[in-house]
């Protein structure tokens, strides 16, 4: 792991789907104290845009802020985009 993989990171994920429909924003965050599938679902997504059959279908997204946990099951034959905005702390 790079130090760059080690520090703090908040994202806001926003899923978009076939014919138009969203899901989203949720907020979460990711560190290595964290355990948060937010950077799994993206990496994932993007082997499945490469050609790469899914292998996981859940994914939990913690915002410690908020104290929730967002569990998605999702299928990515009918996702269209993910956008991933991060707010990268400058500290």
């Amino acid at each position: 792991m790079s130090d760059d993989d080690k520090g703090l990171t908040n994202h806001e994920i926003t899923i978009c789907l076939e014919g138009g429909a969203m899901l989203g924003p949720f907020k979460a965050t990711w560190s290595s104290e964290i355990v948060s599938d937010v950077r799994e679902l993206s990496r994932d997504y993007d082997a499945c845009m490469r050609g790469d059959k899914q292998k996981r279908f859940k994914y939990h997204l913690h915002d410690p802020e908020k104290k929730i946990s967002h569990s998605l099951i999702i299928d990515f034959s009918r996702v269209t985009a993910i956008y991933d905005r991060v707010n990268l702390h400058t500290d």
